[in-house]
């Protein structure tokens, strides 16, 4: 699961919505196996949480904290966390494209941070963890479509990848998995109340 991703869909969706995180990963596992065949039964294994924070800011501080703190420590619930990077080049005006570096009012950085080796991360450890016969389904929450190929791939190995969905976005990448969740439409069981 791509966490930014997960989360800023699910408040594109609804914004006060609260997500009851020890609950979603079996859920999910549910779902999967009732797209593939409802009279087979499963086993959820673990739910992989991809995410970055900004060091630098207080309140990822507090992210930060939560994820190593409450989330990483829910039974079955494994998180992956990267620090966001200072993106290396400044903003372009877009008429004569000069680099803006500082705020004309405030003086600061105008370069901003950006996730980097979330989606690699993710996508090496679909791979490998598929070679060391952890799974044989996975449940993709992303609407990347670099996920695309390794999807693909991991189904020419037998490897089922359902996509975890907010239709319409993420389209390319749900017609190339097995099958899909339309997150939306099942959020009520995964809510926090």
């Amino acid at each position: 699961m791509d966490f930014w991703n997960f989360t800023l869909s699910m408040k594109g969706v609804d914004g006060n919505f609260k997500i009851d995180w020890q609950i979603l990963g079996p859920i999910l596992a549910a779902q999967a196996a009732k797209a593939i065949d409802p009279t087979t039964p499963h086993v959820y294994e673990a739910m992989h949480v991809y995410g970055s924070y900004d060091p630098s800011k207080s309140a990822d501080s507090k992210l930060k904290n939560w994820f190593t703190n409450t989330l990483d420590k829910m039974s079955g619930v494994h998180v992956v966390l990267h620090e966001r990077q200072k993106k290396r080049n400044y903003p372009k005006c877009p008429s004569c494209q000069t680099e803006v570096s500082v705020c004309l009012s405030c003086g600061s950085d105008m370069r901003g941070t950006e996730e980097k080796g979330v989606d690699t991360r993710i996508a090496t450890d679909m791979v490998s963890l598929a070679w060391a016969n952890g799974y044989n389904t996975a449940v993709l929450i992303s609407a990347d479509r670099d996920y695309v190929p390794v999807a693909e791939f991991l189904q020419t190995k037998g490897i089922k990848v359902i996509h975890g969905a907010f239709p319409p976005n993420g389209s390319i990448l749900s017609q190339k998995c097995w099958g899909n969740i339309n997150l939306p439409s099942i959020r009520n069981s995964f809510q926090r109340i």
